[in-house]
């Protein structure tokens, strides 16, 4: 009988650490934030919120929230300045419809719908009146 292999040390996943990676490397330069960049990385929220909270049960969902909501105080900022694109907001609301179905959809997440929740209240309060556009332009509802 073949000896059981060893157990390999697979180090857990981090979208905090992800994020203030990426956002350094982008900044690193010049101040400008290139939100293709950023839309990426928004993108792989749902992603790392699963990848987190399984390769690490204990802490997982605290570092997933940390990268989650470094993005959306960027997005913040970026409105501010007047410089939030259209498809930055529209990926943000598609991370934060996707992120609630993962947090509903995966026995374990569910305490991840709070903050899913903290984070879309904050991106609503940059939506026009009535909460359904941005700058005039339909955003991304599902």
């Amino acid at each position: 009988m073949a000896a059981a292999p060893e157990p390999i040390d697979n180090p857990s996943t981090d979208y905090g650490a992800f994020v203030v990676k990426v956002v350094a490397q982008m900044t690193r330069d010049s101040q400008a934030i290139d939100q293709a960049t950023l839309r990426y990385c928004i993108g792989l929220s749902s992603t790392y919120l699963m990848s987190d909270t399984v390769m690490n049960p204990e802490g997982g969902l605290a570092t997933w929230f940390t990268g989650f909501n470094q993005l959306v105080e960027l997005i913040i900022a970026l409105h501010s300045r007047e410089e939030l694109e259209l498809e930055t907001m529209n990926a943000a609301s598609k991370a934060c419809s996707e992120c609630w179905t993962v947090g509903g959809g995966w026995r374990g997440l569910e305490d991840s719908r709070e903050y899913v929740r903290k984070m879309a209240a904050k991106l609503k309060t940059l939506l026009d009146d009535g909460g359904r556009t941005y700058k005039g332009q339909r955003v991304y509802a599902p």
